[in-house]
C-alpha cells in the first residue's frame, strides 16, 4: 500500500487538502504565513509522550558516520543490559529513514481503536519509523514543515505502550528536526556520535552546541569507527584519525561513553537485518555497545515515577 492507501494517509492528508489547489507561489505564501504563525506564538510548552518514561536522543551533526547503526545496537544494548526494561526506537530521519531494514521489519502498522497506530516490534523493541508509511523506494520530497508535522505524528500519534527508554534516532545536522523535538518533547539526555575525523569532529561540535542551546543535557560522544584491526595480521589502523572524538569531548567538557571499531561485522549484521548485539553478542563490537549503554544509563536522570 502506498502512504495515502495505508494508516501513515493522515501524517500528510490534511496538510495536501488544504493546500492541493494552490499554485506554486501561493503554497509559498502559506508556507510562509504558516511559519509566521508558529512563530509569533513562542517556544512551544514541552509535553511528555504518552507512557514514555525517558527521551534519548542519538544525533550527529554529518551524515555517514554510523549513527543508525549505533542507535540500534544501543537500543538492544539498554534492553539486553537490564531485562526488566522496556526500549523502544523511534526513526526521525524523515527523508532517508534506514531503521525498518536495520531492525528486518517490514508492512504497514496497525491502528488501535483510538486511531493511534501500533509499533512495529522485533528483537523485543518497539519500532515506529516513516518507513514504514512508504514505499521503500519511494523519495521523500516534503518542505520543512510537513516534515515537523511527520515527526509530531510520529511522536503523538503511536501506541507506544509503557517504555523505558525511547531512543531516537535523529537525522544529521541541526535543522528542524532537531529543533522541534528538542522544545517539544522532555529529553533526558543526548548522545553525540562521531568518527575521529576532523571534517565530522567539526560538525559534532555544532550538534552539541546546538543541544546546549535548547537546554538538553549532552550525555557524552562516542568515538565511532575508532580503529581498523587487520583480521589476518590483528594490526591496528586509526583509518579516520585516533583520539579525535576524545579531543573534541575535552574541549566541550564532556565525557567520551566509549570506542566503536570499524568492523565488517557491525555493517554486515545490520544490513542482514540483524544487529551485532543480538547476532553476535559474545563478540567485541557488541560488547563495545553494551558498555556505551550501561555508561549512558548511569548519566541520565532519575525517571519520573
Amino acid at each position: 500500500m502506498s502512504l495515502f492507501q495505508s494508516v501513515g494517509c493522515f501524517v500528510v492528508v490534511s496538510f495536501l487538502w488544504e493546500n492541493c489547489s494552490l499554485s506554486s507561489s501561493s503554497r509559498d505564501e502559506v508556507l510562509r504565513d504558516k511559519r509566521a504563525q508558529i512563530m509569533s506564538r513562542g517556544l512551544p510548552k514541552q509535553k511528555p509522550i504518552e507512557g514514555v518514561k525517558q527521551v534519548l536522543v542519538l544525533a550527529s551533526g554529518k551524515g555517514g558516520v554510523g549513527k543508525s547503526t549505533a542507535a540500534v545496537n544501543i537500543a538492544l544494548a539498554l534492553a539486553a543490559n537490564d531485562s526488566t526494561k522496556e526500549v523502544g526506537l523511534l526513526d526521525a530521519d524523515i527523508y532517508g529513514p534506514s531503521i525498518p531494514k536495520m531492525m528486518n521489519l517490514k508492512g504497514n502498522p496497525e491502528l488501535t481503536p483510538k486511531n493511534l497506530m501500533r509499533p512495529l516490534k522485533n528483537y523485543g523493541i518497539a519500532c515506529m519509523s516513516m518507513g514504514f508509511l512508504i514505499e521503500e523506494t519511494a523519495p521523500v520530497v516534503w518542505r520543512g514543515l510537513m516534515v515537523m508535522s511527520a515527526v509530531e505524528k510520529l511522536l503523538r500519534q503511536v501506541d507506544w505502550g509503557h517504555l523505558d527508554y525511547l531512543v531516537i534516532d535523529m537525522p544529521p545536522g541541526t535543522g528542524d528536526v532537531q529543533l522541534s523535538v528538542s522544545q517539544n518533547v522532555p529529553i533526558a539526555g543526548a548522545v553525540i556520535i562521531s568518527t575521529p575525523q576532523d571534517i565530522a569532529l567539526l560538525d559534532a561540535r555544532k550538534g552539541a552546541e546546538m543541544f546546549r542551546k535548547v537546554h538538553v543535557p549532552v550525555l557524552g560522544l562516542v568515538q565511532n569507527m575508532s580503529v581498523f584491526q587487520c583480521p589476518k595480521c590483528k594490526h591496528e589502523t586509526h583509518i579516520f584519525g585516533a583520539d579525535g572524538a576524545r579531543d573534541l569531548a575535552k574541549s566541550l567538557e564532556l565525557d567520551v561513553l566509549g570506542d566503536i571499531p570499524l568492523h565488517v561485522n557491525i555493517r554486515e549484521t545490520c544490513d542482514s537485518g540483524q544487529p551485532v548485539v543480538i547476532s553476535q553478542p559474545q563478540s567485541d563490537a557488541a560488547k563495545a555497545y553494551l558498555r556505551i549503554a550501561m555508561e549512558i544509563v548511569k548519566r541520565l536522570p532519575v525517571p519520573p515515577a
